[in-house]
């Protein structure tokens, strides 16, 4: 249907279960009536839409993919109601989707900015001289849709374990330089040495997490940071302990991260530690899961509508982003089953509504 027809959904709102009413004409949601509005839904449940807060459009298990094949895995995301992706690294430019009115908003990191043979080859763009970090990072800034992505550690082979990447000063002054760039930064960490560095130095956000403690943990709650924790891609951690059984120290270290996994942030988010979710869908998992994500935050202590919040009004707050309000675009998901019901019912929308289109 297109998004020139004015439409009208009824139904109940979360996270507090009171009756809503929306219209929508030419693309934006309204709190008025609008004269002629065709209901197109009526009596189950309205959400903004939701958000994968760590994919990856454009990136597949060998580095970059087809801009074909990139459309293909923004229009799995619509499909299941993720209509806002931030996208924690890509190696291929997507920003051409931004006019395309049928395909998700997504929130661009730019490139992955790693070591040389320290990230999975074809991904990253690899700085010789960590010293090159700082100003690499203000590029990215400048470049992306507010948010830099660092990879914090990875398996250096010659110690045979997962170690950091960069120095503290060094992480220091390319954080300064994102935020005076008016960006803010990420990073990929698995292990626990990493993190401290990374917090210290000012870091917004941290994806996995899996080696956090209880001293980052206060870290983080001191300094307002936030986690990704991307649950269902920590499930391919025994199979990648597997496959590196030429590095044993890693691979233990690997399969000690995944069975302590949901220990660890459940603790980040008994601390406070403000969590969203992810997928980290584009390489070892499929688009379309982010249902499976929120039902994996029940297993760290979420309720059910904490975990649908990390995936919906929530990040969207956190990402600036509008939920459902007056003159917001109308980016909307109804289900006729409430969403909070589980993985299958979050990824079953009886309606999708993407700028006043429904798909």
């Amino acid at each position: 249907m297109a998004g020139g027809t004015a439409l009208h959904v009824r139904g109940r709102g979360l996270p507090d279960g009171e009756p809503v009413q929306w219209w929508i004409a030419h693309g934006e949601l309204s709190a008025e009536p609008v004269i002629g509005a065709e209901t197109v839904f009526d009596g189950g449940w309205i959400l903004p839409g939701l958000v994968d807060a760590h994919c990856h459009v454009g990136l597949g298990q060998h580095g970059p993919t087809e801009m074909a094949e990139a459309v293909a895995q923004a229009e799995t995301e619509r499909a299941v109601g993720a209509l806002l992706l931030r996208d924690a690294g890509s190696p291929i430019d997507t920003r051409s989707f931004d006019d395309r009115h049928d395909l998700p908003r997504i929130i661009r990191a730019g490139r992955h900015l790693a070591r040389p043979k320290r990230y999975q080859r074809g991904f990253a763009i690899e700085l010789s001289d960590e010293w090159q970090l700082p100003d690499v990072v203000a590029e990215q800034a400048r470049w992306g849709d507010g948010w830099v992505k660092l990879v914090g550690d990875w398996i250096d082979r010659e110690v045979g374990d997962l170690t950091p990447l960069w120095s503290d000063d060094v992480l220091k002054a390319a954080i300064d330089a994102a935020h005076a760039n008016g960006a803010r930064v990420t990073a990929h960490v698995f292990s626990e040495d990493a993190l401290p560095g990374l917090i210290k130095a000012g870091i917004d956000c941290i994806e996995h997490g899996t080696g956090l403690t209880e001293d980052t943990v206060d870290l983080m709650v001191e300094n307002g940071t936030a986690l990704v924790p991307t649950l269902i891609n920590i499930e391919n951690f025994p199979g990648i302990a597997a496959a590196a059984n030429r590095y044993p120290r890693y691979e233990r270290h690997m399969r000690a991260l995944h069975k302590t996994c949901a220990a660890r942030i459940g603790a980040a988010r008994e601390a406070g530690v403000p969590i969203y979710a992810g997928t980290d869908a584009g390489s070892a998992v499929a688009h379309g899961r982010i249902g499976d994500e929120v039902e994996a935050l029940k297993g760290i202590g979420m309720t059910p509508t904490e975990a649908l919040g990390a995936a919906c009004w929530d990040a969207r707050r956190w990402l600036g982003r509008p939920a459902l309000e007056h003159g917001a675009s109308a980016d909307l998901v109804c289900y006729a089953d409430d969403p909070r019901g589980g993985a299958a019912a979050l990824a079953s929308p009886t309606l999708v509504i993407l700028r006043g289109s429904v798909y």
